[in-house]
């Protein structure tokens, strides 16, 4: 009980440093957090030997600390498609009691930071549309774009927070050294503009259901084939809305 203590309730404040993850210690203490995350049941557990690939093989594995404590990590790989080089940001987690504090970000501009070093500059990553905290942060706080819909990803997974649904995501492009990503990383995300389509649907638990999945995936797959990319996202205590521009 004390070691699961340690691992979600810091002590006093202190600074959060973001660095790689090398040792085989360290990364083992980034499986484990992950129960803590996303209450995972050990079969959707990511193993360390995926750290490994990604620590060693050109991928990203950075950890966040408050001091010894890894508060969050972010892990991703190296992709080449069509002759595209990116990095696919497999997962970024914080601990609850790390999670409003600003974690998160540290963890995606660290990632930013390296991907540029290396003469990358772009990252991709999927997040659940269902989500309006994390849709605003990718799209709104990071400016990034969505143009892709993915039905049932990784299945029925075994997370409280997935409630059981497919898994449905949306995939985030975040062109690293664009105005538009500058611009909203220095807290300047535009509106979206009069001409913009929307797609929007009611935030109470009983309206997350699969055919609400369904009808997001003929909305925005058709937006999509349309040429029109998401934009922008809003959200109230009812609500949430996508807003979508041709690209």
């Amino acid at each position: 009980m004390k070691a699961e203590k340690s691992r979600n309730m810091p002590t006093e404040p202190s600074p959060i440093v973001v660095r790689p993850i090398q040792t085989h210690d360290e990364m083992q203490q980034a499986v484990l957090i992950q129960k803590d995350i996303w209450g995972f049941a050990d079969l959707d557990v990511d193993p360390r030997s995926i750290m490994v690939v990604a620590s060693r093989f050109g991928g990203q594995l950075l950890g966040a600390y408050d001091g010894d404590l890894l508060a969050g990590f972010a892990v991703g790989f190296s992709c080449c498609e069509n002759g595209h080089a990116h990095i696919h940001s497999h997962r970024v987690g914080v601990l609850p009691a790390y999670q409003n504090r600003g974690v998160g970000r540290l963890l995606k501009l660290a990632q930013r930071e390296d991907a540029l070093a290396r003469g990358i500059h772009q990252l991709q990553w999927t997040f659940d549309p269902l989500q309006p905290r994390n849709a605003y942060f990718n799209i709104m706080r990071l400016g990034g774009t969505a143009r892709t819909y993915i039905p049932n990803l990784y299945g029925r997974t075994s997370s409280p927070l997935h409630g059981g649904l497919p898994t449905d995501r949306l995939l985030i492009e975040w062109d690293l050294d664009t105005p538009r990503v500058l611009e909203a990383l220095a807290g300047r995300a535009s509106p979206p503009s009069d001409t913009a389509r929307q797609i929007s649907f009611l935030l109470s638990p009983d309206a997350k259901s699969p055919d609400l999945l369904a009808r997001l995936q003929v909305e925005f797959t058709g937006a999509f084939s349309q040429g029109y990319r998401v934009t922008c996202f809003h959200s109230d205590d009812t609500a949430a809305t996508y807003s979508l521009e041709k690209a």
